[in-house]
Parts: structure tokens; sequence; C-alpha cells
């Protein structure tokens, strides 16, 4: 009966390391799904007296923007692809890191150069 039940909690507890059954990781991912999709604004009513907007990014800067959302935009296609086939939760931990983390860049840059390439 023993070797039943620590076979089952086994079972168990690999099952939920794959990331379906773990309400915690699933409400960490809504989350950071949620934050991802915010922007970044500047609203000048809300600015402390004498604090004025930023400036207009650089040709460098814009062009380091766009360099950096096109890269981010391939690691998250790229670990996508490895998140609908492996089986190995820890790379899959890994793949939805990147996933959350380069969305999160993302959004950031595209606040920070409007003229940014949609997706």
């Amino acid at each position: 009966m023993r070797v039943a039940v620590s076979g089952l909690a086994a079972i168990l507890t690999l099952a939920a390391c794959d990331g379906g059954g773990d309400p915690v990781e699933q409400a960490l991912r809504e989350t950071a799904a949620a934050n991802q999709s915010a922007t970044v604004t500047y609203d000048e009513s809300a600015a402390p007296q004498g604090v004025s907007p930023p400036a207009a990014p650089t040709e460098a800067e814009a062009a380091y923007a766009e360099v950096m959302i096109r890269e981010n935009r391939e690691a998250i296609t790229t670990a996508r692809a490895v998140l609908a086939d492996s089986r190995d939760p820890r790379i899959r931990r890994s793949a939805q890191a990147v996933i959350d983390n380069r969305t999160r860049e993302i959004a950031e840059l595209e606040s920070f150069v409007p003229s940014a390439p949609a997706e």
C-alpha cells in the first residue's frame, strides 16, 4: 500500500511540474500576461511641477529599440515552438520565462519608440 501511495504521489508531483496543474503557476502566468499588455505612457498633467516629458529618442536609440524588438520576437517564436514540442519541465519553464521576459521587454521598447513596427 505504501508503494502505491508513494508512486501516486510521484506521478502527481511530476504532472504538476509540467505546468498544467499548479494553480500558483497559472496565476503567475495570468498576471504576467496582464502586465505584458500594459503600456507606459507619459501623463503631463500628473508630472511634478518642473518635470518635462521625456525627450524624443535619438536615431541610435530608435534603431536599437527596433533591432531589440525584432530579436525578442524571434526568441519568442522559438520558445513557443519549444513549448509545443518539449516534455521536459525544465526546458518548458525556461521557454515560458523567455516568452514572459521578452514580451515584457517588447512592450517597454514599443512604449519608448511609438513608431515601432507592430507584431
